[in-house]
């Protein structure tokens, strides 16, 4: 009984996103990059066609410009950056965000190849007490900062993932370039930075208050569709 009430809330949490996409991402948008230029400096942020939900939903808010203007309302130093809630673009200082979406979610497209390593474009989510499929908000996201692990490190991180066992290869970049490997299997990962990756670390070192906001706001100016070079 459990089972088949998951699938069907599953399934109308499906028809509710299904229902808010009319919009047809073209063609030629799906070859190109996504610049996030914000008061910190710009990233240039490349999605995954392994994840085509989560991708075709961000180009969409893109190019309807609504990223433009939000803040980076949640920021913890060593382990990422936030943004997305449409409720931050004119929030005062002191107003809590986070709860703020366009209204729908999306359905997990958690690849196992997709990890959270430094730069990783991943989806913001409820709990899973209360959203046991894992689906994404339909606009919140997170990048990536983490820090350098060694090997000791990530066995430790393991013994938290449920049985989960890091490939090889996800060691050595947790061991050089760095991330939140503590993430993997969460959260869908639909993207990374491949330019302007020093931004995350200087959106990252802002001071913070309350419920992690930055004390002077860091905001979106403006995303937008590149060329892909």
């Amino acid at each position: 009984m459990n089972k088949l009430f998951l699938l069907i809330v599953s399934l109308f949490i499906f028809s509710s996103f299904e229902e808010q996409r009319p919009y047809q991402v073209k063609k030629g948008d799906l070859n190109k990059d996504v610049e996030l230029v914000t008061s910190k400096g710009t990233m240039v942020i490349r999605l995954s066609d392994s994840t085509p939900l989560h991708r075709d939903n961000f180009i969409k808010l893109v190019n309807q410009h609504f990223y433009d203007g939000l803040l980076f309302h949640r920021v913890m130093s060593q382990f990422m950056i936030q943004g997305g809630d449409p409720k931050s673009k004119t929030a005062k200082a002191g107003d809590q965000l986070g709860g703020g979406s366009p209204g729908y979610t999306i359905p997990a497209e958690i690849k196992p190849y997709l990890f959270h390593k430094k730069g990783a474009l991943a989806a913001a989510r409820t709990p899973d007490e209360i959203n046991p499929t894992r689906e994404s908000n339909g606009s919140q996201f997170f990048i990536v900062q983490g820090r350098v692990y060694d090997d000791a490190d990530l066995n430790q991180v393991e013994t938290r993932l449920n049985g989960y066992k890091i490939p090889e290869a996800h060691r050595e970049v947790f061991k050089t370039i760095g991330g939140s490997p503590s993430l993997d299997t969460k959260y869908t990962v639909f993207g990374e930075v491949i330019k302007g990756i020093d931004i995350i670390d200087s959106i990252a070192a802002v001071p913070v208050g309350e419920r992690n906001r930055p004390v002077e706001d860091v905001r979106i100016i403006k995303a937008t569709l590149i060329k892909r070079q």
